[in-house]
């Protein structure tokens, strides 16, 4: 196959932004794996993965950084190193959207879009730990204006809306519930919320809403099988960091044996 044939095969945007949508339709739930570099997104493709995300927590520790701590900037770079790295859809962790106004998220929403993910994500989070999740009207405000911007593109982007208070240790099941149900009145594709504390939390958010519903596998404890989800009603499982940290602890357990040791054993490990 000659380049020009390998270009013209490659989906477009809109393309890939309808396979994304259609996966949230299937009868299976299916799971969308997070990168955090070229070496990684190219890997998980291979592994056949049919999406994956961008993750802000390990974006941002590849970096030497706080989740949270890198900008607008450093983001949405980070989006389009993804984006190129794959022929496969890319949801874009957005954080909170970069500003507490509206049209910040907006303005993340289509920043993200030029990237080229083909959906994203927004947070009620505040960023401060004296009160780490938005007033309830302001959240769903934001949510409003995400989805907006996002049926201004000339393709369908898919805009993810979070409630944080689990994350936060906010445990309002109720409330989260309600920021939920208020989103998706607001027009959002996917609604998520992190940190459910068991899955008959799952089952309840899943019955409360008629759009699709994330679940953030990847946390000790609180990491369900992807069959369990299923049957509560979850359509879609992310990883977080979860992979980036399991690569990071393989590679100092290699390293130390190196260092320490002074033997190549885990050269044999598969």
């Amino acid at each position: 196959m000659n380049p020009s044939t390998a270009s013209a095969a490659a989906p477009t945007q809109a393309e890939k932004a309808l396979a994304f949508r259609a996966l949230h339709e299937r009868a299976q739930t299916f799971v969308i794996a997070n990168a955090w570099d070229i070496a990684s997104a190219r890997m998980l493709t291979d592994c056949g993965y049919e999406a994956l995300a961008t993750s802000s927590a390990a974006a941002a520790e590849a970096v030497g950084k706080r989740d949270g701590e890198l900008t607008r900037e450093e983001t949405i770079a980070h989006v389009r190193l993804i984006a190129s790295a794959t022929s496969v859809p890319v949801h874009a962790d957005l954080g909170n959207g970069f500003g507490h106004d509206p049209q910040a998220c907006a303005l993340t929403i289509r920043q993200a879009a030029e990237a080229g993910a083909v959906s994203g994500s927004i947070e009620d989070s505040s960023g401060t730990s004296v009160a780490p999740i938005l007033d309830f009207d302001l959240a769903v405000a934001r949510v409003s204006a995400a989805v907006e911007a996002a049926r201004a593109l000339p393709f369908a982007f898919s805009v993810t809306a979070r409630a944080e208070n689990f994350l936060h240790g906010v445990n309002d099941l109720d409330d989260t519930i309600r920021r939920l149900q208020a989103f998706e009145r607001a027009g959002a594709d996917t609604l998520f919320a992190p940190l459910l504390p068991n899955l008959d939390a799952v089952e309840k958010v899943c019955r409360s809403v008629s759009k699709p519903v994330n679940f953030m596998a990847g946390v000790p404890g609180l990491s369900f099988t992807v069959e369990e989800l299923s049957q509560r009603g979850v359509r879609r499982v992310s990883l977080a960091m979860s992979l980036f940290r399991y690569a990071m602890r393989a590679a100092k357990a290699a390293a130390v044996e190196v260092k320490e040791v002074g033997t190549f054993e885990y050269l044999r490990r598969p």
